[in-house]
């Protein structure tokens, strides 16, 4: 396929701009900054599923506040990135299909395309699963292969966070790289389905707390919890399940 011609820098990737005292400068030209959205778009892992996800096309029932208001907090993150959020991030919670993966994916893509943002996408099962295939001979991905984008990139988004509980081996990996990317004061988008709590047990110590449904404390632990507390504003979105109504899987008419 014919690469589409640009009409202003005419391939250049380069145009010419007039200063205010007179002087010329060349300076990069829309299309090659778009090129380079494009690119790190396609770099940042992002699944094919959630590809076309954006904060304009997700949908909120307005007269539910709690998905309005998180739609409303995503874009002023967006706005005030990177300056004004000086390295913290995202943490989406809420039941299962009310569109925390959707809305994360749509800051991330933002963040790459308007602020230039090296942004990179993953699953925290197949994160888990990869480091763990690393230290087998047959793979050709080492940890530090790994772990080199995940703790380098300016934007991190780790979904389904807590999806698994980890080895105390994987489980320390994963504090590393929270603790890492805090330290360095880079952005961490994460979402869990789990409820932004401490472990049941350190709620009610009693025969009841083995039978609560699990939180997020129980998952990563109360230390990563915590946290993910300091470094992540918290946008809790409550609501029906997306999947099972509007978008309930359907054969075509014939």
């Amino acid at each position: 396929m014919l690469e589409e011609f640009c009409p202003i820098c005419e391939g250049a990737g380069l145009r010419v701009i007039e200063r205010a005292d007179g002087t010329r400068a060349a300076v990069p030209c829309d299309c090659r900054v778009a090129k380079r959205s494009t690119r790190m778009i396609q770099q940042a892992r992002i699944p094919q599923r959630y590809a076309d996800c954006t904060i304009a096309n997700y949908f909120t029932n307005q007269s539910n506040d709690s998905l309005a208001q998180a739609k409303r907090d995503t874009r002023r993150f967006i706005d005030m990135y990177p300056l004004e959020t000086d390295g913290k991030g995202l943490l989406f919670t809420g039941n299962i299909g009310v569109g925390k993966t959707h809305l994360a994916v749509g800051v991330l893509q933002s963040l790459i395309a308007d602020r230039g943002a090296r942004g990179i996408f993953f699953d925290y099962r197949d994160l888990l699963k990869n480091l763990q295939n690393s230290y087998e001979r047959k793979v050709d991905q080492t940890e530090r292969d790994i772990l080199g984008p995940v703790l380098e990139a300016d934007v991190l988004l780790l979904d389904e966070f807590g999806g698994s509980k980890p080895s105390d081996w994987a489980s320390d990996t994963i504090a590393h790289i929270i603790n890492t990317r805090y330290n360095e004061r880079r952005s961490t988008i994460v979402t869990t389905n789990y409820p932004n709590l401490p472990p049941a047990a350190v709620v009610e110590r009693d025969a009841w707390a083995a039978m609560r449904p699990d939180t997020l404390g129980d998952r990563i632990g109360e230390r990563m919890r915590s946290r993910l507390q300091e470094m992540c504003v918290v946008i809790e979105m409550k609501g029906d399940d997306y999947r099972q109504t509007t978008n309930r899987a359907k054969l075509s008419a014939v």
